[in-house]
């Protein structure tokens, strides 16, 4: 396969993936503002919406305040943030396009729908109600592509590749949000009531689509240690952290042929030291600060394992088109 082919279906993965697991966040937050009648919690933890879905300093770069109504616009519409919704799947749909010939029929239809909708509904007024349906309408259409590759794609080298770029950028979206969740936990762990501490791991829990997973595993209670464990380790789960690590290590194992060739060695070192890392953790035994500077260095070893990936197999600087 060509450099550039790898290149295009691995970021396609990685921006449709990245925009769902955001619109899947700012839909909770925005679902939360709905269902509070007090406008401090409506207007509270959206630094930390900002702080999981993009950057902080590149949105003060533009804005002198943290404003709710710019944020929603920031994250779903905006050309200047390179991980807003639109621009991902803008992303997503030009990497897809570059590679249709490989690609099955079924998916480009539904990006490319997608996208001539998405022309539309820029037209429309900015209402909470327009909002809450584009996401809904973002995380429909990640879910339904999906749904195409997994049902009629070959598993061969293409289907790897996307495989690669779905796990890792999951895995690496998981461990920002449990950083910023364990961040604000910790700050405010003075004055925190029991009912402040069931809502951080909720939401956590709601961020990551895994509540009702949770929920059937364990007690209704929300530990910190049982819901950190759960989202970290837990090894059915495809959201934790260890399911999807492992995931990339099969797919690379894969692509591969199950042999270690002196290019990629650096790389399966990098995936195996990941893998004993997770291991060796014992969340339930750490303290906070400890667990923030495991989420913190995996973030690390995330964006060194991307860049690895890329060196290893040529590929390049992801497409980008506003």
């Amino acid at each position: 396969m060509l450099s550039r082919v790898a290149d295009s279906l691995y970021w396609m993965s990685r921006n449709i993936e990245r925009a769902e697991n955001n619109a899947r966040v700012l839909r909770v937050q925005l679902i939360h503002m709905l269902e509070t009648s007090s406008q401090e919690v409506a207007d509270r933890d959206w630094e930390e919406i900002l702080e999981v879905c993009a950057s902080a300093s590149d949105y003060y770069n533009l804005y002198e305040r943290l404003d709710r109504e710019t944020l929603i616009q920031y994250l779903t519409i905006s050309p200047f943030n390179t991980n807003s919704l639109m621009n991902c799947m803008n992303y997503t749909r030009e990497n897809a396009r570059s590679t249709r010939e490989i690609l099955p029929e079924g998916l480009w239809e539904v990006l490319n729908e997608f996208h001539l909708d998405q022309k539309d509904w820029q037209e429309l007024p900015n209402t909470r109600e327009h909002t809450q349906a584009y996401l809904d309408k973002v995380i429909k259409t990640s879910m339904t592509s999906q749904g195409v590759i997994e049902s009629s794609m070959s598993r061969g080298t293409p289907y790897t590749m996307i495989k690669i770029g779905k796990w890792l950028e999951r895995a690496e979206k998981t461990a920002r949000i449990l950083n910023v969740t364990c961040e604000k936990y910790k700050k405010e762990a003075s004055a925190s009531t029991s009912t402040n501490q069931y809502y951080y791991w909720l939401t956590a829990l709601q961020f990551l689509n895994g509540y009702d997973a949770y929920i059937k595993e364990h007690p209704p209670t929300m530990e910190s240690e049982k819901v950190l464990s759960f989202l970290i380790k837990e090894g059915r789960f495809p959201r934790s952290i260890r399911y999807c690590m492992e995931h990339v290590l099969e797919a690379v194992h894969k692509l591969e042929g199950g042999k270690v060739s002196h290019y990629s060695e650096d790389l399966f070192q990098m995936l195996e030291l990941i893998e004993d890392e997770i291991s060796r953790t014992n969340i339930e035994e750490m303290e906070m600060e400890s667990l923030m500077e495991f989420l913190d260095h995996f973030q690390d070893r995330c964006m060194t394992l991307s860049r690895m990936f890329s060196e290893t197999y040529y590929l390049i600087e992801p497409v980008r088109v506003n």
